[in-house]
């Protein structure tokens, strides 16, 4: 039997047994996670199709599919849907400016021995790709962090329904703090992992230490991880706003209070 087999049974029967009915559509979300990706590279390649366009659609249908099939349609993953369209999008913007600005976008020189069979003229806006590519790579952080939020907030107010909404607001920073940095750590780890090759792949072509610092690829990764990690904080607080001005707004509005 194949390894690739073997392993995806033992990751379903783990995610079945530790996660049961979650688990079992958590297993099926990867799945549907790798549909959306590889039909938005597909589109992405089209030269006449703005990339940013599928990268956004990609990233609504991601969203959807890890809250609401994995976590079902209610207040909580409603709210951390909200909070992370809006981060997506302030993101997106950030990070178009930051790859023009840095320059990252296209292939480095250590590529060019890989794709020299390849015709380099493909009619695709690297700039755009390489701002989906640190989009698409910041997706699940982002929305791990704002159901994460969204959550406990929740449950706060379950539990006490008379605080107001700012101790509701102060508690989601709070616990946003607590998340913040093993989230950032475990981007950076992520990353530095799939680094790891490029770092071998540096030093049997002999790179000094400022060459490195200096390659294409090497700023690439790190301006990935920098943006990530903004995604990362910046959907902290905006969850943790609009969970909290959603609960109070709508207790006020089943009791008839207008302000």
């Amino acid at each position: 039997m194949n390894v690739l087999v073997v392993l995806a049974i033992i990751l379903f029967v783990l995610m079945a047994l530790i996660g049961g009915g979650k688990g079992i559509r958590s297993f099926v979300a990867l799945f549907l996670n790798f549909g959306v990706l590889l039909l938005t590279i597909i589109i992405m390649s089209i030269p006449t199709i703005n990339p940013l366009i599928p990268t956004l659609m990609a990233c609504t249908v991601i969203s959807c599919i890890n809250l609401f099939y994995i976590n079902e349609v209610n207040r909580k993953t409603k709210t951390a849907f909200l909070s992370t369209m809006i981060t997506i999008v302030l993101l997106l913007f950030f990070i178009i400016m930051v790859t023009e600005k840095a320059k990252i976008q296209g292939f480095g020189e250590e590529e060019t021995e890989e794709i020299s069979a390849f015709s380099l003229y493909v009619g695709v806006d690297f700039v755009k790709v390489a701002a989906c590519m640190i989009i698409m790579s910041a997706i699940g952080s982002i929305i791990d962090v704002a159901i994460s939020i969204a959550s406990p907030i929740n449950e706060i107010y379950r539990h006490n329904p008379s605080i107001s909404r700012k101790a509701l607001f102060t508690s989601g920073l709070k616990i946003g703090r607590d998340i913040l940095g093993t989230d950032t750590n475990t981007l950076f780890f992520a990353f530095f992992g799939s680094y790891l090759g490029l770092l071998i792949w540096f030093k049997d072509l002999s790179y000094t230490f400022g060459e490195i610092i200096n390659s294409n690829v090497f700023s690439a990764e790190i301006i990935n991880i920098l943006c990530a990690g903004i995604g990362v904080a910046l959907i902290i607080p905006i969850t943790a706003w609009i969970t909290s001005y959603s609960l109070v707004k709508q207790e006020r509005k089943s009791k008839g209070i207008r302000k």
